[in-house]
């Protein structure tokens, strides 16, 4: 589906400012809004707002439909009459200009129960019969979510393959056991996601209602210690114990020598045509109740995917194998028509992946920092984009702008200021000027980019699997002239939009 010509700002709600300790759907996010709408922008792209896992990346999350509890507003749970304000008084530990998840996840976990309990306590009828319509509403998905997550926390969060034999393999009498027996911690998980939903449902119509669409992302793979693995182990390449036999990752490239080892358990594509790719079909309608445009990552995977042996420690031994091609995405046109997604075609990409994002209309994406490390003939290049495009300066796994040009070789920097014309200073905005002017329909900047911010502030190191996902942004960085420099920018380039 072709994209109307518009720009936007790549920036993950746990990055906004907020006294604690990550961003959230509270008041900052609003404020972003508004700041976007001022600058001209059409668009906010998020990273995955599902759960995170290891290393605390949202792309290891342990569910593919449930939000993260971290972005729930404490604020309007205090509100609500279910915290107290003194019980949101910052401490040290979350003044941090980096999220400290260490500090910040049992903090907004402790006052998350503390709500819970005070729902449940105190909540008004009209309240409950809202909270018990969500669970009615979500249950295809959130039964299995809030159980699962009450059985991780009741085995320490070990995997789910360990856990006693009955409960892995889901035998009804142990699943009524469980329910029974972590009733309290399940309406615990269910309160998290029906605070979830209703927040994020309220923030995205104040965006939509002020222009601004919400540009989502759906990670390919999901974490194997994860609700849908556990509910459904039919549908990924596990043994008979439920232990993943490979997993995903990719090969060597630009980012590691090594390949990329994610660890995600492979899907069984067999199984899932076999079922009409039911389980995909859910999965995308749940993503588009949440944002309004998806990109899909590592969109390489459906036509061939990584496949490494699960006890390999790195990805250097895997195997490509063919993905499930076009008839996981007809299955999903069928179901729910044509869709704006986007194909995050980066890396490795064989015509045979062009041909499968071609057939359906998505988008691919150019990233400006690979430009100009080749010839003319470079793909990144704008002189090759097509208008069918989103052109980014940089993604969450590049270094920022000012990152990158402090460490690009001289060949780079020579070929980059001969393109550009330019002597190099003030390199992030001729980046983003160019990428704003390009014919890409779409143009998305990440926010890093817009302030000129140096590799210390990048979001993720792919390959490396600590220390990311941690960036903030405080209101005190952003000047006037930025979001007057972005609006000009759309207003030449013809990204104000009607």
């Amino acid at each position: 589906m072709r994209l109307p010509r518009a720009s936007g700002v790549l920036l993950h709600p746990t990055s906004l400012p907020g006294p604690h300790g990550s961003g959230d759907f509270g008041a900052a996010a609003r404020h972003f809004v508004d700041w976007l709408v001022s600058a001209g922008q059409k668009l906010w792209q998020v990273l995955p707002l599902t759960g995170i896992g290891p290393g605390n990346s949202p792309y290891m999350s342990n569910s593919a439909f449930a939000g993260n509890p971290l972005l729930v507003d404490l604020d309007e749970l205090r509100q609500q009459g279910w915290l107290d304000a003194a019980e949101l008084e910052p401490t040290p530990a979350l003044q941090s200009a980096h999220v400290d998840f260490a500090a910040v996840h049992p903090y907004r976990m402790e006052r998350l129960a503390r709500a819970a309990r005070r729902f449940a306590e105190q909540g008004s009828a009209e309240q409950r019969a809202d909270f018990e319509r969500f669970r009615l509403e979500q249950a295809d998905w959130l039964d299995d979510y809030t159980l699962f997550m009450a059985l991780c926390e009741h085995h320490a969060w070990q995997d789910w393959w360990l856990w006693e034999a009955p409960l892995a393999r889901r035998e009804p009498a142990a699943l009524a056991a469980a329910r029974s027996a972590l009733a309290e911690r399940i309406a615990f998980w269910a309160f998290c996601q029906w605070r979830f939903l209703r927040q994020w449902a309220a923030l995205k119509a104040y965006a939509n209602g002020r222009g601004v669409q919400i540009f989502g992302d759906a990670p390919i793979f999901l974490a194997a210690l994860s609700a849908e693995v556990w509910a459904a182990p039919q549908l990924f390449e596990l043994d008979a114990t439920g232990r993943p036999t490979v997993v995903a990752g990719v090969p060597p490239d630009y980012f590691s020598a090594t390949g990329q080892r994610w660890g995600n358990p492979l899907y069984r594509w067999s199984a899932h045509a076999r079922d009409g790719y039911a389980w995909w079909v859910r999965r995308v309608r749940r993503a588009f109740e949440l944002v309004d445009i998806l990109r899909i990552d590592h969109f390489r995977g459906f036509a061939g995917y990584w496949e490494i042996p699960a006890g390999e420690p790195t990805a250097v031994q895997g195997r490509w194998q063919p993905g499930p091609g076009e008839a996981l995405f007809e299955a999903v046109a069928e179901a729910l028509g044509p869709m704006p997604i986007v194909a995050e075609d980066l890396g490795v990409i064989t015509p045979d992946v062009d041909a499968l994002r071609r057939k359906f209309g998505f988008p691919g994406m150019r990233v400006l920092q690979f430009a100009f490390g080749g010839d003319p003939a470079n793909r990144y290049l704008p002189h090759q984009y097509e208008p069918d495009t989103v052109v980014y300066t940089g993604t969450h796994d590049n270094d920022t702008a000012a990152g990158w040009w402090a460490q690009a070789s001289d060949a780079e920097k020579s070929f980059a200021r001969a393109y550009l014309a330019t002597d190099g200073r003030d390199l992030p905005w001729t980046l983003i000027r160019t990428a704003m002017a390009s014919v890409a329909d779409t143009c998305v900047l990440p926010m890093q980019d817009v302030l000129e911010l140096p590799t210390e502030c990048r979001m993720n190191h792919p390959g490396r699997s600590n220390g990311w996902w941690s960036w903030r942004f405080e209101w005190s960085q952003v000047q006037p002239w930025h979001g007057q420099e972005l609006h000009e920018f759309a207003r030449l380039y013809s990204r104000l939009g009607a």
